[in-house]
């Protein structure tokens, strides 16, 4: 077993088929095949259930799959390493909160791209639950997520403080009228988003559970659905002004303890800091006051 026959195992089990992984791979199928083949004699189990439609992984090949997931991550990491000559170059794929890369990080990338122009910049957004999982699958080098992170494998230092805010339709005049409307319905994300989570224990505090709720993909579709009366949502209180100015939605402040909230930069303990990363961080901190 080799690096090789693990990338090409790797490849027939994301695309579903040895055809399609020799076309990735620009080799002929029959060397598909014979890799494959040889990684089961050396391993003694069977690790594709083989059929017309494709390949598809048995319980022995699932078990391999992350395996070999990291050992491709981790040559193309030790190719940078070895390139990495300090000055920042190349590709940085940063994950963020939706809402963070909406408030804070536009005017930072544009400088740190004009500051590093060796540098080609690629912005995932996603949910908290999503960034870390891929920061911990080593897709991203690092990701800005709603803080407290804690987890063995990962760093996470303070990025940015914001101020999270009850937002409703404007006829509500106070959070107490809100909470008592018959046919409240929470305005969120999907799973795994951390305003979502904070907004349901918020409510639980006060008593109010079980909550129908509504799921949109974008901030916008959120805050029009809130003005439009639909429900409530929980934000950072920066990222509502035009909204809020132009009295669609009504802002319910909440107490302290509440509404502060910390973004954390987070990344890998083992995994490589590239010089374009370092730099980042470096340009993230002194460009943001927090």
């Amino acid at each position: 077993m080799d690096a090789k026959d693990l990338a090409t195992f790797e490849a027939v089990a994301r695309l579903g088929g040895m055809g399609r992984a020799a076309r990735e791979l620009n080799t002929v199928q029959s060397n598909v095949t014979q890799r494959v083949r040889r990684l089961e004699e050396a391993l003694g189990v069977s690790l594709f259930e083989r059929s017309r439609a494709g390949a598809r992984l048995t319980p022995a090949g699932e078990r391999l799959m992350p395996y070999a997931t990291r050992v491709d991550a981790l040559l193309d990491e030790a190719g940078r390493a070895a390139r990495d000559d300090g000055a920042p170059r190349g590709t940085l794929t940063v994950g963020s909160l939706e809402t963070t890369a909406a408030l804070r990080l536009s005017p930072l990338l544009a400088s740190y791209v004009q500051a590093h122009p060796g540098v080609d910049f690629v912005l995932r957004t996603g949910t908290t639950a999503e960034m870390v999982e891929r920061v911990l699958d080593r897709e991203l080098e690092g990701a800005f997520v709603c803080g407290p992170v804690s987890h063995p494998q990962l760093i996470a230092a303070p990025a940015f403080k914001e101020e999270l805010a009850l937002l409703s339709g404007p006829a509500e005049s106070s959070l107490a009228a809100v909470l008592q409307q018959p046919d409240l319905r929470l305005v969120i994300l999907r799973a795994g988003c951390s305003y979502r989570q904070r907004l349901e224990e918020l409510l639980a505090r006060r008593g109010v559970v079980g909550l129908r709720r509504l799921e949109f993909g974008t901030l916008e579709a959120i805050l029009g659905a809130v003005a439009a009366g639909l429900g409530i949502t929980l934000m950072p209180r920066a990222l509502i002004g035009p909204a809020w100015r132009g009295g669609q939605i009504r802002v319910h402040r909440l107490p302290a303890a509440e509404a502060r909230v910390e973004t954390v930069f987070i990344r890998r303990r083992d995994m490589l800091s590239s010089s374009a990363l370092m730099a980042f961080q470096k340009h993230v901190t002194r460009g943001q006051p927090r």
